[in-house]
């Protein structure tokens, strides 16, 4: 009698197992994928900081156009995928646009860096949301 009894209690304690795991390795999965968009997110807002500081210590010709910007956005696309192209602006102490008839931002005023990058989500449940775009624009005062 004691037999018959440990086998069932093995083969309960074996679905119980199995039923489990399936929840845990669901929530595992999406802290998991929760901590990759996190540590996108701040990939993204890291590369913009960083173009943004390039930006005003090299502004090029063209604003944004030297190659000190492009060998930083070509490295923070090799860091973060899927980065997208910066978004350059100028924005003078009042508020205003602060491109000089040249196309430059003048000494004092704010090089501005908005720069998108899309992040979908690998957890089913998580991936039914569909794909985030992450955002992130910072701002430096040209010296």
């Amino acid at each position: 009698m004691r037999a018959v009894r440990r086998k069932r209690e093995r083969g309960q304690a074996l679905v119980e197992f199995s039923l489990t795991i399936i929840v845990f390795l669901v929530l595992l999965m999406g802290i998991v994928d929760l901590g990759r968009g996190i540590y996108m997110f701040n990939g993204v807002s890291e590369a913009a900081r960083e173009i943004a500081r390039v930006a005003s210590v090299h502004p090029g010709t063209t604003f944004g156009s030297s190659a000190q910007i492009s060998a930083v956005v070509g490295s923070q696309k090799g860091i973060i995928p899927n980065l997208g192209n910066p978004t350059f602006g100028c924005v003078d102490i009042d508020g205003s646009d602060g491109f000089t008839d040249a196309g430059a931002c003048p000494k004092g005023a704010q090089v501005t860096v908005s720069i998108v990058a899309p992040y979908a989500p690998v957890t089913p449940l998580m991936g039914l949301i569909g794909t985030w775009n992450l955002h992130s624009t910072s701002s430096v005062r040209m010296p």
